[in-house]
């Protein structure tokens, strides 16, 4: 599992598509040869469910024993998920996700990059986050 997983997975995502993952899918029964078939219904399709990020980071950060500014920083928002917040970590999750190669070598850029591409993947994968966090 990569680091990004851990993320989502701290923060409540994927819950229902774990649970999917683990029911087995029934295998249709054949009807005998003199009963009527009915018709089947379509399977319903499961909502996302959407995660309120800022809801959650915020009732972790007022019972975290540190003060962590998890809105603008990365190190405090893995620190804030229990998740390592080494550079070597961070190294990680950039390369993970698709830092662009110049901004790795700079830990300050690597950082801002990160940050905001965690947030917006974090988004694009369900999560309730506001704009100004996003931009």
């Amino acid at each position: 599992m990569g680091l990004f997983s851990t993320i989502l997975q701290k923060l409540g995502f994927g819950a229902t598509t774990a649970e999917a993952a683990a029911t087995p899918t029934p295998t249709p029964t054949p009807a005998p040869a003199a009963a009527p078939s009915a018709p089947s219904a379509p399977p319903v399709p499961k909502a996302m469910t959407s995660v309120d990020v800022v809801a959650k980071l915020t009732g972790l950060a007022a019972s975290h024993k540190e003060k962590l500014n998890w809105k603008t920083s990365i190190v405090d928002l893995l620190k804030l998920l229990g998740i390592d917040s080494s550079l070597a970590a961070r190294k990680e999750l950039a390369a993970e996700l698709g830092c662009p190669g110049e901004k790795m070598g700079d830990s300050a850029q690597m950082n801002m990059w990160l940050h905001k591409t965690v947030l917006r993947k974090l988004a694009e994968n369900g999560g309730n986050i506001p704009k100004e966090l996003l931009s």
